[in-house]
């Protein structure tokens, strides 16, 4: 193999290492923004978004089936993404 050809494929290989990447478990309930958007396929910074300032608003989430109450969040994102939305409910501090 030419030098050439090692270094167009060392190229390639470069370019498809990330789109073999995949989502990672993400809790909805504690994560932010922009961990959400890294996290979920298919859910960008401004959907993110709005999953954070829904929970802000109305507290945290009991099931993944709770997104679809978010705008932007459809059935196909859901299914997409269960298996790796996490929903557990932040730690409560205690009260002194």
């Amino acid at each position: 193999m030419s030098i050439r050809n090692r270094l167009l494929a060392g190229a390639l290989a470069g370019l498809l290492v990330p789109a073999l990447t995949f989502a990672g478990p993400v809790n909805i309930n504690t994560a932010d923004a922009e961990t959400i958007s890294a996290e979920l396929q298919g859910v960008g910074l401004s959907r993110a978004q709005a999953i954070v300032e829904y929970r802000k608003v109305n507290g945290p989430f009991k099931s993944a089936d709770d997104l679809i109450a978010v705008k932007g969040i459809g059935e196909r994102t859901l299914e997409m993404n269960r298996a790796n939305i996490l929903v557990d409910a932040p730690e409560q501090r205690e009260k002194k």
